[in-house]
């Protein structure tokens, strides 16, 4: 889909390489205006072309000459530490924050990419959300945050968090262990990320470095030896950390992680594909929790369909001319029981667990969206895209019909 945000400032077309200093600094500032998570700098063969990810979804702000195109991502390399001279190579690098007098960036991350038409550079900020440090405020339904507050007083068991990038799994993970360090205090805490991404204050937190030694499996093997009572991994990518992971839920530890899956069901499955037997699935695993972030109707704009008594984007200043301002969560959780682990057991197919849950009224992440439209937060269409699904109601108002 594309997206070109209403507020575009339109450069001067004669600006000069001189000119580049200011235009990036001005770039990045509008990013950090507008909320953007990230920035994409994208070389065709004709222009520069500038792109603000606001709210999960990329839109265009800007098209620049293409004969500044070099003199921007060189500017970008000088502001990330990168090499100036290296154009053949992808290259990483960190922005000092500068350009933000609230300090409420917490990170600016750049990557470069050579392509075709040149080289390509994306920053991605990271924000220091204070109004989603706590469990309560992140949004779940009454039913999920309470599992979550049992699920954090265990001593021992394997919480999954599953859902594509971007889908607030780090920011649900903290939020969880400031929860477990707020009502257990002196609990040892250690988690292994890459990267750390959100500080919390009373954990141990440590970075594994891509391409070097220390890698999430030898890193965990070697923190099993340290007596933490609590360990988040920020993602089971290999059999190898599943392994460990299972096993370290097995043998008196609490532990969270995230893992790539768009199902509660399909996350069971990986890990016997990983090679975990099982029964060691169904005697570590406590639950597992799949969200996704959908997008919030803006305040300012937003309009009521007579005819439905449903909300509808509009479009405003405010929000860029998209009718949406800010996103909101959608989840649903799956613990185990006896039914669940027979199945599982019985190494049950995804079509088997989904007709299992089904029958049993599970409450799935489309459900839990519908809350969210009845209060006149979010659409239909928005709960569709975000869940891959396509619903009657989205049918009959694509095609002009009546609901």
């Amino acid at each position: 889909m594309t997206v070109t945000y209403s507020k575009k400032r339109s450069y001067e077309r004669n600006l000069t390489a001189e000119d580049v200093v200011w235009l990036v600094d001005d770039l990045l500032k509008r990013a950090l205006q507008a909320a953007a998570s990230d920035v994409h700098f994208e070389p065709t063969d004709s222009e520069l072309a500038v792109k603000f990810r606001l709210d999960g979804v990329l839109g265009t702000v800007e098209s620049l000459p293409k004969s500044l195109a070099d003199n921007v991502i060189a500017r970008l390399k000088v502001l990330g530490g990168l090499l100036t001279y290296r154009n053949d190579i992808p290259q990483e690098g960190r922005i000092e924050i500068g350009n933000d007098p609230d300090g409420e960036v917490l990170d600016q991350r750049l990557a470069v990419f050579p392509t075709i038409h040149g080289q390509r550079a994306v920053v991605r900020l990271f924000y220091r959300h204070k109004e989603l440090t706590e469990l309560e405020h992140l949004g779940f339904s009454q039913n999920i945050l309470l599992a979550l507050k049992e699920i954090a007083a265990k001593s021992q068991g394997v919480l999954l968090l599953t859902g594509p990038a971007g889908s607030g799994k780090s920011t649900t993970l903290a939020a969880l262990l400031r929860h477990i360090l707020k009502n257990s205090p002196g609990k040892s805490i250690v988690t292994l990320e890459d990267p750390v991404e959100i500080r919390i204050e009373g954990a141990t937190q440590v970075q594994i470095t891509p391409h070097g030694q220390m890698t999430f499996p030898t890193a965990l093997r070697s923190l099993l030896r340290q007596d933490p009572e609590v360990l988040m991994i920020g993602e089971i990518r290999d059999a190898e950390t599943a392994k460990i992971v299972i096993e370290a839920g097995l043998t008196g530890h609490l532990l969270a992680s995230t893992m790539h899956s768009g199902t509660p069901a399909g996350a069971f499955l990986r890990l016997l594909e990983m090679g975990i037997e099982p029964y060691q699935v169904t005697s570590s695993v406590s639950a597992v929790l799949n969200q996704r972030l959908v997008r919030k109707l803006c305040q300012k704009c937003k309009k009521k369909d007579e005819q439905s008594g449903s909300y509808e984007a509009a479009g405003c200043d405010a929000c860029f001319g998209t009718g949406f301002k800010g996103r909101v969560l959608i989840a649903e959780m799956v613990q185990l029981d006896g039914q669940l682990r027979k199945a599982i057991l019985a190494k049950a197919d995804i079509e088997e667990l989904e007709a299992l849950l089904m029958s049993r009224g599970h409450t799935n992440i489309f459900a839990d969206g519908q809350r969210l439209i009845s209060d006149g937060v979010t659409t239909q269409q928005e709960i569709d895209k975000v869940c891959g699904i396509v619903s009657d109601e989205s049918r009959l108002l694509s095609a002009g019909g009546e609901l």
